[in-house]
C-alpha cells in the first residue's frame, strides 16, 4: 500500500472528519480520485482540521495550542517530511515545493489571530472578521490545485460565505460563546437576546432568514469575482447555496439548514463533473 493512498489507514480517519463535515464532497471524489490525486485529498482534509481548530474548540488556550503545533509542522514539513500523516502526503508531492513557507503556514497564523474576537457588529465586519483566515486557505489551495501564479478572490469570498453559513448550524450551542453566529446589528434590529438565539421564535426565523436573504446576495456578487475553483470548493460552494434557497423559504430555517447539510442533490454530481472539467482544462 503506498503512502499516498486514500485507503492508507494512518490518515483515513482525517478524510473521514472531513467527509463527515462535508458530505456532498463524497460525490466530488467521483471527479478527483483519491489514489491519483492524493494530495488534493489530504489538503481538503488538512483545512478541515484548522478550520475546526479555529472555530470548533471552545477554550482559546486550547485551539491557540492546536494551532501552535500545525504552525510549527507546516514551518518544518519542507524540510523533514512532516510528522503528521496528512503534512506527509501533502510533501511528497512535487506541488508542496513550489508553495513557500509563508503560505503554508498564513492559515494557521490567522487562525490563531482571530481566536479572541467577539461578536461583529454586522455582516460586513463578519466577512472582514473571516477574510484573513479563509483568504489565506483559500490562496493555499488554489496555487495547489492551479500553481502559484492563480488568483484567488472568488475563492475566498466563497469560503468566507461558506463559513457564515455553516456557523447558523450551531446557532444553539453558540448562544453562550463571545462570538455569535448572527452579527449584533441583527440581534438589536429583531429584540433578540443571547438566551432567546437558544430558543426557536418568530424574532430568531426572521434573523435568521435575514442573514440567509444576504447570503445570498454575497454569493451572486462573488461569481462576477476573478480566480478559479477547486473541485471541492465548488462543490462546497453549490452544496451551501442549495441549503440557504431551501432554508430561506422553510418555516423553520435553522431545521432546514441542519437537514440539508447532509442531503446531496443530485446537481452536486453535475457541480463536481463541470469543476473537475474546467481544473483539468486549467491546470498546469
Amino acid at each position: 500500500m503506498s503512502e499516498g493512498d486514500t485507503s492508507n489507514a494512518a490518515w483515513q480517519g482525517f478524510i473521514d472528519k472531513w467527509l463527515a463535515a462535508q458530505p456532498e464532497q463524497g460525490v466530488a471524489l467521483a471527479f478527483v480520485d483519491g489514489r491519483r490525486h492524493p494530495g488534493h485529498v489530504a489538503l481538503a482534509a488538512l483545512e478541515q482540521e484548522l478550520l475546526d481548530a479555529a472555530y470548533g474548540i471552545r477554550e482559546p488556550h486550547v485551539a491557540a495550542a492546536k494551532l501552535g503545533w500545525w504552525a510549527e509542522e507546516l514551518a518544518g514539513a519542507a524540510a523533514s517530511g512532516g510528522r503528521h500523516p496528512l503534512t506527509q502526503v501533502l510533501f511528497d508531492d512535487p506541488r508542496a515545493e513550489a508553495i513557500g513557507v509563508d503560505q503554508w503556514v498564513a492559515p494557521v497564523l490567522a487562525a490563531m489571530a482571530q481566536l479572541d474576537h467577539g461578536t461583529a457588529a454586522d455582516l460586513a465586519a463578519q466577512l472582514a472578521d473571516a477574510a484573513p483566515l479563509h483568504d489565506a486557505l483559500a490562496a493555499l489551495e488554489t496555487a495547489w490545485w492551479y500553481g502559484p501564479a492563480a488568483h484567488s478572490p472568488r475563492a475566498a469570498r466563497l469560503a468566507a460565505l461558506d463559513h457564515l453559513l455553516h456557523a447558523l448550524l450551531h446557532l444553539d450551542d453558540d448562544a453562550g460563546r463571545d462570538r455569535l453566529p448572527l452579527p449584533m446589528a441583527a440581534l438589536a434590529r429583531h429584540g433578540l437576546s443571547r438566551a432567546q438565539l437558544g430558543q426557536p421564535g418568530p424574532a430568531r426565523r426572521q434573523a435568521i432568514q435575514e442573514q440567509l436573504r444576504e447570503l445570498q446576495r454575497l454569493w451572486r456578487e462573488a461569481a462576477t469575482l476573478p480566480g478559479p475553483l477547486g473541485v471541492f470548493r465548488a462543490v462546497a460552494a453549490q452544496h451551501s447555496q442549495a441549503m440557504a434557497r431551501r432554508a430561506r423559504r422553510a418555516p423553520e430555517p435553522l431545521a432546514s439548514l441542519r437537514e440539508g447539510r447532509t442531503r446531496v442533490q443530485p446537481a452536486t454530481a453535475w457541480t463536481a463533473w463541470r469543476a473537475a472539467r474546467a481544473w483539468r482544462r486549467a491546470a498546469p
